[in-house]
């Protein structure tokens, strides 16, 4: 990692280095507010700017993926195994992944009648889940 951000022109700061360990531990979503705290118990002299603009270059280079919650927040994904998108119920909270596979007709369905590209890990469909209907 530290030659690729090398490459990027930034210095492998400590601050970057808690956030690549941070990193390294999380598995699914996570708020970039999240990672601040969590690289602050690392290093309490982590900056919210430094997060974020190392979260852009990974983001670059394919190491996180981000999307948005419900409410519009951005959420991290770190190596996401293949692109998804989310449902959230609005009546329990629960989240879900959407498979490239489950959302392949409304991907083709906008394609084909819109000419419109598809980011799946920015679709973000809310409604209620089959419990709570």
């Amino acid at each position: 990692m530290r030659e690729r951000l090398h490459a990027r022109g930034l210095r492998w700061t400590p601050q970057r280095r808690a956030l690549v360990t941070v990193l390294s531990r999380t598995h699914g979503h996570v708020t970039g507010a999240v990672l601040v705290e969590r690289c602050r118990e690392q290093d309490p002299s982590t900056t919210p700017s430094t997060v974020y603009r190392t979260l852009e270059v990974l983001e670059e280079l394919g190491i996180v993926r981000h999307g948005h919650g419900p409410d519009g927040r951005q959420q991290y994904h770190v190596l996401p195994d293949a692109e998804h998108g989310h449902l959230h119920c609005r009546a329990c909270g629960g989240a879900w992944e959407i498979s490239a596979d489950e959302a392949a007709s409304i991907v083709a369905a906008l394609e084909s009648g819109r000419g419109f590209a598809v980011d799946l890990s920015h679709v973000t469909i809310v409604g209620r889940c089959r419990d709570c209907r």
